[in-house]
C-alpha cells in the first residue's frame, strides 16, 4: 500500500556489562522495559535474572535490585515509584531508592495472572497492563487490565492472541495494543464510564515475530518495536509508515523509550546483544505520567 519509508540508522549507547550476565541463564540476558525518570536515568529490566537496572545518562549500568521474578514491563509513577509487570509474580512496585519490591496484585479473582508483559499510565494515573502468558492464535485468551488506587482492578479484554506493548493515544480516547502472535496493533476505544468500545485493527505487520513494545511521540506518531526483524517502525496517527529505525546489531528489538535533553532521542532495547541503541528523530517523545 505504501512505498518503503526512509531508513534511520542506530548507534550503540550502552551494552549490558558481563557482570550482569550469567553463563548458566538461558538466555544470558534479555533487556526490556525502558523507562526514564525525571533526572534522565534510564531503567531497564533483565528478565531471566530478575534484575532491574539503572543506566546513567553517560551509559553506566548499576543494579537497583535482583529478585526472584521475571520483570518485563516498567512504568514510572509521577512520585518516582517503579511499577513492574512481572511474568511470574504479577503487578509489583519497586522503590527507586532502596530497591524494595512490593506486590500490588498477584491473584485477580482468586486465580493467578497468565503472565504480565507490559504497562502504561494515563495522565490521570490509571494503569493499563497486558496479561500475555502463553496465549497466541492457538489460544486467544490473553487479557488487558486496568488498575487504579481508587477503583482497583478491571478486566477490559480477555480474547487477545498474545497482548504485549501498550500506549495511550494523545487524546486518551484510545489504547494502542500490540498483539504479537497476530502480527498486528489493535485500536481499543476507552469508555469514560469503564470498559471498552468496538475494538479494531490499526496496523497489520509482516515478518519478524510481531510487534512488541511501543511509544508515542508529541505529534501522535506511533513507534512499534518489531521483534525478530531488528527494526522499529514509525507510523503516523493514520497508520502511514514514516520511517524504519534499523538496529545495527541484532534482530531482537523489544522496546522503546524517548529521552535525551530535548526528548528527540529514541532509546531501543536490543535483547539479542544486550545493547541499548539510540537514534535521533525530528519529533520529541510524548511526555509520560512520570514527567507530569
Amino acid at each position: 500500500m505504501y512505498g518503503a519509508p526512509p531508513v534511520i540508522k542506530t548507534e550503540v549507547f550502552a551494552r549490558l556489562p558481563d557482570t550482569f550476565r550469567r553463563s548458566t541463564a538461558k538466555p544470558q540476558c534479555f533487556l526490556e522495559g525502558p523507562a526514564f525518570d525525571r533526572a534522565g536515568n534510564l531503567y531497564v529490566v533483565n528478565i531471566p535474572l530478575g534484575q532491574i537496572l539503572k543506566v546513567s545518562p553517560q551509559g553506566d549500568f548499576s543494579l537497583l535490585t535482583e529478585y526472584d521474578g521475571e520483570p518485563n514491563g516498567l512504568a514510572i509513577h509521577k512520585d518516582g515509584t517503579l511499577y513492574v509487570a512481572d511474568h511470574r509474580r504479577g503487578l509489583l512496585t519497586v522503590n527507586p531508592d532502596t530497591g524494595a519490591v512490593k506486590t500490588i496484585v498477584d491473584r485477580p479473582r482468586r486465580e493467578g495472572f497468565k503472565g504480565l508483559n507490559d504497562l502504561t499510565f494515563s495522565s490521570e494515573g490509571d494503569l493499563y497492563f497486558t496479561d500475555q502468558g502463553q496465549s497466541g492464535l492457538q489460544d486467544p485468551s490473553g487479557r488487558l487490565w486496568k488498575w487504579s488506587e481508587k477503583e482497583g482492578l478491571e478486566l477490559l479484554l480477555d480474547n487477545i492472541p498474545s497482548p504485549n506493548g501498550i500506549v495511550v493515544s494523545l487524546d486518551e480516547r484510545l489504547l494502542y495494543l500490540a498483539v504479537t502472535r497476530a502480527n498486528a496493533v489493535w485500536r481499543v476505544p476507552v469508555r469514560g464510564r469503564g470498559g471498552v468500545g468496538r475494538v479494531g485493527v490499526f496496523l497489520n505487520m509482516s515478518g519478524g515475530a510481531g510487534p512488541d513494545g511501543m511509544a508515542l511521540d508529541a505529534a501522535g506518531n506511533l513507534a512499534v518495536a518489531h521483534i525478530g526483524s531488528g527494526s522499529v517502525w514509525l507510523f503516523s496517527a493514520t497508520g502511514r509508515p514514516l520511517a524504519e529505525i534499523h538496529a545495527d546489531k541484532g534482530t531482537m528489538t523489544t522496546n522503546i523509550a524517548y529521552g535525551g535533553p530535548d526528548g528527540k532521542t529514541m532509546f531501543i532495547t536490543e535483547s539479542e546483544t544486550g545493547c541499548i541503541l539510540t537514534a535521533r528523530l525530528d519529533v520529541a517523545g510524548h511526555a509520560l505520567y512520570a514527567h507530569c
